[in-house]
């Protein structure tokens, strides 16, 4: 695992709750590696600690493009039928 540190004053200075602080990071930075093509769906969701529901919505909700992927296209088919 890797660990970024982030200087005191700059926590200190978010406008984010203390205990909200790592998951919004997360969501954070796995939004911005996934719209930059840096990181696919999957990933993206895990570092994130959200369900494939939830990202698409905070997807939408930012207007950031979805990738999608052969992948993606059988994942959708086999829930479409049943499978997942």
């Amino acid at each position: 695992m890797t660990t970024i540190a982030i200087p005191n004053d700059i926590v200190s200075s978010m406008k984010i709750p203390r205990s909200e602080q790592e998951r919004v990071l997360k969501l954070e930075l796995a939004l911005a590696l996934y719209q930059r093509g840096m990181l696919a769906m999957g990933p993206a969701r895990r570092l994130a600690g959200i369900s494939k529901r939830d990202f698409l919505e905070e997807l939408g909700k930012r207007k950031i493009e979805r990738h999608y992927a052969i992948d993606d296209l059988e994942e959708d088919l086999a829930f479409a039928k049943g499978g997942l």
